[in-house]
């Protein structure tokens, strides 16, 4: 039987999933319950209500290996000119680990650079699976503190925290993306707990997201309770106290 996986929207001319211009595929579903989560509609806890949503692109779809090439090398010519690729995110990729990496080896067997977003939450097996196949990882760092951690997306960073640790040792190209989000680790103290953590495992770049409220709609479309409803977004202006910390510690740090 072909192998298949499920994918809630491909997106292309992406310029902030890694280096160049990029195609990005977002897999469906993801075991964190992340309170802010943009994308709800992928995660697991969710499922019933995401068919309610109007928006086309965010209709989750089965696909082959095959299908999402045919559409990720329709804009090769522009990977090859600005050093771009394709990128995996989600939703959590690891959920459906065996259909990632098989994509990546067909990717990489058409000179096309592959990356990964992903939070780390899976078995080292799935982990070390996807780590082979790919050219840059992108790991979301959330926070520090295990109970902090489960409080704000549903499960302590554990797993993850070894997941990483596996892909610094492995010495992967890797890049550490933090989301800043209002009550859960946009303290100063939470900057400096990140920071000393990201340099004692040798990670180097640090891209950081500030909270923002582009997944509100969805979460009303499908008529879940919003944590984050009426919350103000963060612009860089607001964070830059919170970037220097990064800087003061050698890291190179910007916002996405």
């Amino acid at each position: 039987m072909e192998l298949t996986g499920h994918i809630f929207n491909i997106q292309k001319f992406s310029i902030n999933d890694g280096p160049g211009i990029r195609t990005t595929v977002f897999f469906q579903g993801c075991p964190l319950a992340c309170r802010w989560c943009a994308n709800p509609e992928s995660q697991n806890r969710f499922a019933d209500q995401a068919r309610l949503l109007d928006d086309d692109r965010c209709r989750r779809r089965v696909m082959t290996v095959d299908q999402v090439m045919a559409e990720v090398l329709q804009d090769k010519p522009f990977y090859d000119q600005s050093g771009g690729g394709m990128t995996l995110s989600g939703g959590e990729v690891l959920q459906q680990a065996d259909f990632a990496a098989a994509l990546c080896r067909a990717a990489r067997a058409q000179g096309v650079h592959t990356a990964a977003e992903t939070t780390g939450f899976a078995s080292p097996q799935r982990f070390q699976m996807l780590l082979e196949e790919i050219d840059l990882l992108l790991i979301d760092v959330k926070h520090f503190d295990p109970d902090k951690h489960r409080a704000g997306a549903g499960v302590d960073n554990r797993l993850i925290l070894d997941n990483l640790r596996a892909a610094a040792a492995a010495d992967k190209p890797m890049i550490a993306r933090i989301p800043v989000i209002p009550r859960f680790n946009s303290a100063p103290e939470d900057a400096q707990g990140l920071a000393r953590l990201l340099t004692d495992l040798k990670v180097t770049e640090v891209h950081l997201l500030p909270f923002h409220q582009l997944g509100e709609r969805k979460y009303q479309q499908m008529g879940v309770p919003y944590d984050y409803d009426g919350v103000d977004q963060l612009h860089p202006e607001d964070l830059a106290y919170y970037r220097q910390i990064f800087l003061d510690t050698g890291l190179e740090c910007t916002f996405l």
